[in-house]
């Protein structure tokens, strides 16, 4: 029998792939000491990855951020997408603190990584996730440093509100009207020459949204940099500490871990310090404008609690911004505009408002019914979209849509017999 003899290469052995190392960074304010740590915490992890020759170098992922969760942490959130797709092996952060303060949002991520067979490296804990009794050390760890976390919130809050109860006041920093020098609160001549004009052009009739587009026409910067818009200027409108006063604790952070402050309505006491900086403008011309304020308010129709006190209330949405539609009376007459429209004008949402009547007609219309029903109503229609001019499309709750046209009426329609008398009597009165 013939032999058969194969010939073969020299065996090569493979090489044990390298780890691809990462390494994430945080620091929790903006403040120029704070970004100079981020940029040494950048450097260290980068050359000790680096120096390592068993080791791949994946990147270091750096935040500045205020809070330890997910959502505010953008570079946080490339690392997981990162490791999703297998870009990384292993990750190396300082301590649980920076990586998450939160307990639930830690376990999640940590277990998410350990299924996609990457390690976190704690090095001020020493400990590596993928381990075995890994996550029972996070566990404990990560309860520990979460109330770490809400005791130092708790003593910050504690000091804030003892300054309130003194008096003293504190967040003037970016106030339109004033500047900060070596701790001393200062009125900047310029802005406070607009904050006047603000207060005198809103007693002498003009709305939010013209004062804001005079301001844009004048060249008035803010204090940020952002656009001027109705808004904006009511908010200068009602702040008293314009009158040198200050309404102390208006906000409060209700959660030390998302920092999110809350307007409070009661559930902490508020402190009214008076002389507390210099006046920009007086009393008097404070209080007349928020007796004008007050009644621009009543004119219109606004109430205070309106959330779905109309069947339309939060259903409306823009087809050119997205807004939801508020509801306005003028001369008695009630309609639906976009928000948009109202703070920043044509420029910004050139959506046309829908008379109120138009709605109801139309609402009964599409759901088969001789006069309008609320609860009906309510009960079918989920949406009323408005992808453009006179267009209505209802939303139901099953799922279909059906849109709706309607037809704006002519000015000879829409004169009452009121309107043509005193037309009639003005026309005579100027012969």
């Amino acid at each position: 029998m013939e032999r058969i003899i194969t010939r073969t290469g020299p065996s090569v052995s493979l090489l044990p792939r390298r780890p691809r190392v990462a390494a994430y960074a945080r620091v929790s304010s903006g403040k120029e000491s704070m970004l100079h740590s981020l940029a040494a915490q950048v450097s260290y992890y980068s050359g000790l990855i680096q120096r390592r020759p068993d080791w791949e170098y994946a990147g270091v992922y750096a935040d500045e951020a205020l809070t330890g969760t997910k959502d505010s942490r953008p570079e946080f959130r490339r690392m997981l997408a990162d490791c999703r797709d297998g870009k990384v092996d292993m990750i190396i952060t300082k301590s649980i603190s920076r990586f998450a303060r939160n307990t639930v949002t830690l376990l999640e991520t940590v277990r998410e990584l350990k299924s996609l067979a990457v390690d976190v490296y704690f090095e001020e804990q020493n400990i590596h996730s993928i381990s075995g009794d890994g996550e029972l050390m996070l566990t404990i760890l990560a309860s520990y440093a979460q109330a770490e976390s809400l005791s130092a919130s708790e003593n910050c809050k504690w000091r804030v509100r003892k300054r309130f109860e003194n008096g003293e006041l504190a967040g003037l920093n970016f106030m339109f009207g004033y500047r900060i020098a070596k701790g001393k609160i200062e009125i900047d001549p310029e802005q406070a020459a607009a904050v006047r004009m603000i207060f005198d052009d809103y007693i002498g009739g003009m709305g939010g949204g013209r004062i804001a587009k005079k301001l844009i026409e004048m060249n008035v910067a803010t204090v940020r940099g952002a656009d001027w818009n109705s808004e904006r200027v009511m908010e200068i409108l009602r702040n008293e500490k314009y009158t040198g006063n200050a309404l102390l604790q208006k906000k409060y952070v209700a959660d030390h871990l998302t920092k999110k402050l809350v307007r409070n309505i009661g559930a902490l006491p508020q402190y009214f310090a008076e002389g507390t900086h210099p006046a920009i403008i007086d009393t008097a011309t404070f209080e007349t404008t928020q007796a004008v304020m007050e009644e621009r308010r009543r004119l219109c129709g606004a109430k205070s609690n309106t959330h779905n006190r109309y069947p339309f209330s939060g259903i409306i949405r823009c087809g050119s911004c997205g807004k939801k539609y508020k509801r306005k009376v003028k001369a008695g007459k009630a309609a639906w505009q976009c928000p948009t429209f109202l703070k920043e004008g044509k420029n910004a949402c050139p959506a046309k408002q829908i008379p109120e009547a138009v709605l109801y007609l139309k609402g009964a219309e599409v759901l088969g019914q001789e006069e309008f029903d609320a609860k009906i109503f309510e009960k079918e229609i989920k949406e009323i979209r408005v992808p453009e001019f006179n267009t209505l499309v209802f939303m139901f709750r099953d799922g279909h849509t059906e849109g709706k046209v309607w037809q704006d009426r002519s000015r000879r329609e829409s004169w009452t017999d009121e309107m043509r008398q005193l037309a009639r009597e003005k026309a005579k009165g100027g012969r």
